[in-house]
């Protein structure tokens, strides 16, 4: 089979006119998605020595994001996303900024949470925008999960050349230096997707007189994903934090930079294959069974021992992470009404943010407590949760109706 035969189904998605735009400026808009966390991490410990509070500044604007976000997502699928963004990017370019300018300036540290505070809830989820732009333009299930995989392969992109990127900024010029370079990105990214109108879903006009209807979006199935999501995100939480400070134990601090980078990169060759392979089974089904999966390849991590080990071990665990997060958010998209999409696909990320809130928090402390290497048992133990959690989800998504799934093209 030719190389062009299995990227076939990817070329198609591009045919679809505008497609390529969003898709590009979501790429560059997303980047802070990968920078944040770590860029905050090498800034905080660089000036202060403490992985600990590192990593409580680093989870403040994880959980602040988790709290914005949403806001953002449900205001879009009223006003519209462009509004929004414009709004949301000008936010967070001023917020950032004082973020950086406090913490070099030694400031309280209270300010230092305030600001991180202020820069997180101003964020919008740029791949919730852009997913429900390719559910507006594709009518057929096939090629969504298609291009769901493939914003997922993006957001795996992201993650393999953003943190080398800011790591090696951060170690050969200046730790603000990574965290601003993806600051400055996200918000080129962000007002440049705000200039494409066009593609973006249509607002449901509100008829003059009436009360405004509020879609039920936040279901008990939706929550059951969204929590799952939370325990996922406490591994990639956990994961920055960790890997930064046992690359620093091993004496090569840069080499941080690509061990993540091996981990997104499994990702995104597995990204990749499901999202051309047609996997047998219900939505509910896939989920359960890939988180399952990334349960148990997680708990590798255990092994690590070295930098060489941690790498191809990375890159192992990694190749599971793009299954459950596609079927999580194709089970979404078939479930969440049109009128909610945007808010639905925010909440599923929201729960993977509070996630690495708390595993960045954990992370922390566990390398402060026990060293680096034996903090690789947070990200293995939240793999493990996030398996028992989709089971628990399977239980109430099982009775729930399958007739969107029916009408998705999926087989019950």
């Amino acid at each position: 089979m030719s190389p062009r035969t299995v990227l076939t189904p990817y070329l198609d998605l591009f045919a679809v006119p505008g497609t390529r735009a969003f898709s590009l400026t979501g790429l560059v808009a997303r980047v802070p998605m990968a920078t944040v966390g770590l860029g905050s991490v090498l800034l905080v410990e660089g000036e202060t020595g403490s992985y600990a509070l590192a990593g409580a500044v680093a989870g403040t604007l994880s959980l602040s994001f988790a709290v914005g976000s949403p806001q953002w997502a449900r205001a879009m699928d009223r006003v519209g996303q462009s509004r929004v963004l414009r709004g949301t990017a000008l936010l967070y370019l001023v917020f950032g900024l004082a973020f950086v300018t406090v913490v070099l300036a030694d400031a309280p540290h209270w300010t230092w949470f305030a600001l991180a505070a202020l820069s997180g809830v101003s964020g919008a989820n740029v791949g919730s925008v852009v997913r429900s732009r390719w559910a507006h333009a594709l009518p057929d299930a096939g090629q969504r999960q298609t291009a769901f995989a493939f914003e997922s392969v993006a957001d795996e992109v992201v993650f393999v050349m953003a943190p080398p990127l800011v790591t090696f900024l951060a170690a050969l010029i200046a730790p603000p230096v990574g965290f601003l370079t993806g600051l400055l990105l996200g918000v080129a990214g962000a007002l440049a997707l705000s200039r494409l109108e066009e593609t973006a879903p249509p607002v449901t006009p509100r008829v003059a007189g009436e009360p405004r209807t509020r879609v039920r979006v936040l279901t008990p199935g939706l929550i059951g994903i969204a929590v799952t999501y939370l325990a996922v995100g406490t591994v990639f939480g956990a994961m920055d934090v960790v890997v930064v400070g046992f690359a620093e134990a091993e004496g090569h601090g840069v080499a941080a930079g690509v061990a993540l980078s091996a981990y997104a990169g499994g990702s995104l060759v597995a990204g990749l294959v499901y999202g051309i392979a047609r996997v047998p089974g219900t939505l509910v089904g896939r989920f359960v069974g890939t988180a399952l999966l990334f349960a148990v390849a997680a708990q590798s991590l255990h092994l690590v021992g070295s930098l060489p080990a941690l790498v191809a071990l990375a890159f192992l665990a990694g190749l599971t992470i793009a299954p459950v997060l596609v079927a999580g958010m194709s089970l979404v998209e078939a479930r969440v009404p049109r009128a909610g999409l945007t808010e639905g696909l925010t909440w599923t990320s929201t729960g993977l943010t509070v996630g690495v809130t708390a595993g960045s928090a954990l992370a922390g402390t566990a390398v402060d407590a026990w060293g680096a290497e034996s903090a690789f048992a947070v990200p293995a133990l939240g793999a493990a949760v996030a398996g028992l959690f989709a089971v628990a989800a399977w239980l109430v998504l099982r009775r729930t109706d399958v007739r969107t799934e029916v009408a998705a093209g999926v087989t019950p």
